[in-house]
């Protein structure tokens, strides 16, 4: 049945709403919280160790609990969103994120932390694309491109403030302020978008499928937890084996369920549009390559390099600062060369970042790190920017809600992939290279978890042989890993440079989802 389109909200008509800038500062902020949320939370679990009293494996539960409902619940928040209003289910994801927060404060047991991670998870959930899907709403298309970067570049900027934000607030305070410090910049972000953001939604919307609610929210999940917990368990474990199977079974019928309605969950024709498709696979790995980064640096810079958890934020900011640079040059660029030029471009000056990292050797000093993360962030903010505005333009204004949120789910999937993979080829050379032959075989067995292991082993022993050894066993897997990005983002060059369509993508209608069905069951 034809939708009946929404009437043009302020900043998307012939005289765009001053206010729009306000309200992308408390979108701003949002994303900014979801940033280092993740990130000041890793400095802050060796006190909570000791705090509640907790073992290694709940220590992983608090970390991954917020990550598998992020990931799970994202398509669903797209659509109700698209059926309720935008601005109040984003508004009402805030608060759900702030309430977890305040229970994460005053958490007395390790239970309690476990539960307010993942109630912070079902609110970034709702926050991650719908703070998205608001902004064709906000900004004309010229503008869309510098709001799409400012949002890109503070969750990018988010992640080296936790452990800055951390280290200061552990140094001078309890556990829980890692937790409180989210209220007061979430308070603001719900009262600004209460007042500031427009309300859009489809008034055709499906009233929301419980079956394909818990197909989606129980496939994503095992998939997210299974790829986060291989590297870990062990990729051939009964129990990372039977997740990653249950996810294909639930998701595959999620898949057949979605054929069979005209507007499903995981809405399958827009994967059919060309412009949608290829923005949304360039803007995937680079978040696949991005998030592998970000997940063997900080072990680098502060076990290799001796950095605290302070130094190590500071440390890792001209990635970030790099996308920030990114968000100035893209939108300029892409209106004169056009996103097939632009966004190959960023992607090989993100595998040359990555190339150039993988020359790092135990005695490089921190300038040769810090040339080689800028150019890798300005190549992930060029790749990454003109992608997701290209693939947000592509989607008509009343479904970009549902649109966004699957764009947003398959950054987390890739996200989380890398992750996995990266890591585990990291891990396999660091082990493969790792010499403990004086050591004894139970202290040998804890070096070979990690280098941080072998680090305190070594402490204990002292035995510096070790410590040199792991060092440079970790250099090797880490240079092994970041030649594997450099590969992976050529590829990804190769890929859309061939396959993006050349000019801007046409908005997807109803129309043109149903021919692209049709020519898909010719073919």
């Amino acid at each position: 049945m034809p939708t009946t389109p929404t009437p043009s909200p302020p900043g998307a008509g012939p005289h765009p709403d001053p206010r729009r800038w306000w309200a992308l500062a408390a979108i701003v902020a949002c994303m900014l919280v979801l940033g280092f949320d993740g990130t000041i939370l890793n400095v802050a679990l060796p006190t909570m160790a000791t705090e509640l009293d907790a073992d290694a494996g709940t220590l992983q539960w608090i970390a991954d609990s917020y990550l598998v409902v992020f990931a799970a619940l994202m398509l669903p928040a797209g659509l109700l969103g698209d059926r309720f209003g935008r601005r109040r289910t984003l508004v009402a994801g805030l608060a759900v994120f702030l309430a977890g927060s305040l229970v994460g404060t005053f958490a007395q047991d390790a239970g309690t932390a476990i539960a307010a991670r993942a109630v912070m998870g079902v609110g970034a959930a709702f926050v991650m694309p719908l703070a998205m899907s608001v902004l064709p709403a906000l900004f004309t298309p010229d503008e869309r491109g510098k709001a799409i970067g400012a949002v890109s570049g503070a969750s990018a900027l988010g992640l080296p403030l936790g452990p800055i934000i951390g280290g200061l607030l552990l140094d001078h305070f309890w556990w829980g302020s890692v937790f409180l410090v989210n209220v007061p910049l979430v308070g603001v972000a719900v009262v600004a978008c209460r007042f500031l953001l427009p309300e859009l939604k489809d008034p055709a919307a499906p009233a929301v499928d419980v079956l394909a609610t818990l197909l989606t929210v129980g496939g994503l999940g095992a998939l997210v937890y299974g790829v986060t917990e291989g590297p870990d368990r062990g990729w051939t474990s009964p129990a990372v084996l039977g997740t990653l199977a249950t996810a294909v079974v639930l998701l595959t019928l999620l898949t057949l369920r979605s054929r069979r309605q005209a507007r499903p969950m995981l809405d399958l024709p827009l994967l059919r549009h060309r412009g949608f498709l290829w923005n949304t696979i360039a803007a995937s790995l680079a978040m696949f390559v991005f998030t592998g980064l970000l997940f063997f640096l900080p072990s680098y810079l502060q076990t290799v390099r001796g950095n605290d958890a302070f130094g190590t934020g500071l440390r890792m900011i001209p990635l970030p600062a790099g996308m920030l640079i990114a968000s100035r040059l893209a939108p300029p660029l892409t209106r004169r060369a056009g996103v097939r030029v632009v966004i190959p471009a960023g992607l090989v000056l993100l595998g040359l970042g990555a190339l150039l990292g993988s020359r790092t050797a135990v005695g490089d000093g921190y300038a040769f790190t810090a040339a080689w993360l800028v150019l890798a962030g300005v190549g992930v903010g060029v790749a990454l920017i003109p992608a997701m505005d290209s693939a947000l333009g592509a989607l008509p204004r009343e479904r970009v809600g549902v649109g966004s949120g699957l764009l947003m789910t398959l950054r987390q999937v890739a996200g989380a992939t890398g992750v996995a993979i990266l890591g585990s080829l990291l891990t396999a050379a660091y082990r493969a290279h790792l010499e403990t032959p004086r050591v004894p075989a139970a202290a040998a067995e804890a070096a070979e978890e990690s280098v941080m292991g072998a680090h305190r082993v070594a402490a204990g022993l002292g035995d510096a042989a070790l410590t040199r050894s792991a060092d440079a066993a970790y250099l090797h897997g880490m240079d092994l890993a970041l030649l594997a990005c450099g590969g992976i983002a050529f590829a990804a060059a190769l890929l859309v440079a061939a396959f993006l369509p050349g000019t801007r993508a046409r908005v997807i209608t109803p129309s043109t989802a149903v021919a692209a069905e049709t020519s898909n069951a010719r073919q």
